[in-house]
């Protein structure tokens, strides 16, 4: 092969590595087919990139998680982006998108800023919905932050006094959010959509805080965990008309209920 015949295949193969990185950042691990069917490449070819990928450390493979039954064989493998590959594609991500959300801004407004930033984030969305209300209202909290996990975001739950707190450690557009709020208030939307509650952001790393944190209230009807293991309260027993009462059974209806809390039945 020539050199200028190579020169250019090589920059085709930067041109697919870039692509396959930006899907991956925006819809989150992918599975080599999945990659070959969105960027209209053949498998063969978009493996080839991956192992590439694979050992400059900017994607790393592992076996896809599987919610509710999993079927026979061995699960498929996904690739996600790593923190070196993260940090090497989000400088000129960040660049490109500030600009581009600064010309929507100047040309269509407020209102078409921030329609932009429901429909961004619109895709997390539909890919976190199945996640969502594949588990009981309980759960829900639970199982978005294992979703945004994956994607990068680091998240845990943590009890809170009347609810839980979703938080978030990293966040892979801080410095697109910290010009631009929009975002974070989109996504704030799309987890009170998901979880069925409203939702409260508390604090957000693209504002100088260091944990995104949104407080999600406990769904209607279900019992705070500490109070579920309380012992239940007693009544005492309404007095009888007969007056005398028996010294034998009296006493030992106080040692049960010193023991047990409860009233004997």
């Amino acid at each position: 092969m020539g050199g200028a015949a190579h020169a250019d295949a090589e920059a085709g193969h930067e041109s697919t590595r870039e692509r396959v990185a930006r899907v991956i950042l925006e819809r989150g691990p992918q599975t080599a087919a999945a990659l070959a069917d969105q960027l209209g490449v053949t498998p063969a070819a978009i493996r080839r990139h991956l192992d590439a990928m694979v050992a400059e450390g900017v994607v790393a493979a592992r076996e896809q998680r599987i919610r509710g039954p999993r079927g026979r064989g061995r699960p498929a493998k996904v690739f996600a982006i790593t923190d070196e590959g993260r940090s090497a594609f989000h400088q000129a991500y960040d660049d490109l998108a500030v600009s581009a959300l600064r010309y929507i801004r100047e040309t269509g407004g407020e209102d078409a800023l921030e329609a932009f930033a429901r429909r961004l984030v619109g895709r997390l969305e539909e890919r976190y919905r199945s996640v969502a209300t594949a588990f009981p209202a309980d759960e829900g909290t639970t199982a978005l932050a294992e979703a945004l996990s994956e994607d990068g975001y680091a998240a845990s739950v943590e009890p809170a006094g009347t609810g839980e707190q979703l938080c978030q450690h990293h966040c892979p557009v801080a410095h697109v959010a910290e010009q631009f709020p929009q975002l974070c208030e989109a996504e704030t939307e799309v987890f009170s959509r998901l979880l069925g509650r409203h939702v409260q952001r508390l604090a957000t790393i693209a504002h100088g805080d260091g944990v995104c944190t949104t407080h999600v209230p406990r769904p209607a009807g279900a019992v705070r965990p500490d109070a579920a293991h309380a012992p239940e309260r007693t009544t005492s027993p309404h007095p009888t008309t007969n007056s005398t009462t028996n010294p034998t059974t009296h006493a030992t209806t106080r040692s049960v209920r010193s023991r047990t809390g409860r009233n004997p039945s």
